[in-house]
C-alpha cells in the first residue's frame, strides 16, 4: 500500500536559551505532545493548547530567571562599589 506508510510520531519540544558574555547560559525546555502525520483536527487543537500553555509557563520561568539575575547583578555591583569606597565617606 504505497502512501499508507505508518510514521512514528516525534516528540517536539519548545526550547529557549539565555546566553550572556559574562555568565553561563541557561536553557528552558518544555516537551510538547507528539503529533501523528498527518494530525487529526483534535490532535492539532490539543497540540496548540499545550503549546500555548507551555509558552506561558516558559515566559514565567524566563521572567523569574531574569529577575533573579538582575537582582544578583545589582548585588554584585553594590558589593563592588562598597569595596571600592571602603573607609571613605560617601556623600549622596
Amino acid at each position: 500500500m504505497a502512501g499508507m506508510e505508518s510514521r512514528i510520531p516525534t516528540m517536539p519540544s519548545l526550547t529557549a536559551t539565555y546566553t550572556s558574555p559574562t555568565s553561563s547560559s541557561q536553557t528552558f525546555t518544555s516537551d510538547l505532545p507528539a503529533l501523528s502525520a498527518p494530525p487529526t483536527t483534535s490532535e492539532r487543537v490539543a497540540y496548540l493548547a499545550e503549546l500555548s500553555s507551555s509558552l506561558k509557563n516558559m515566559q514565567k520561568d524566563v521572567n523569574e530567571f531574569l529577575t533573579r539575575k538582575m537582582a544578583d547583578d545589582k548585588a554584585a555591583a553594590d558589593d563592588a562599589k562598597d569595596e571600592e569606597t571602603y573607609g571613605e565617606e560617601v556623600v549622596q
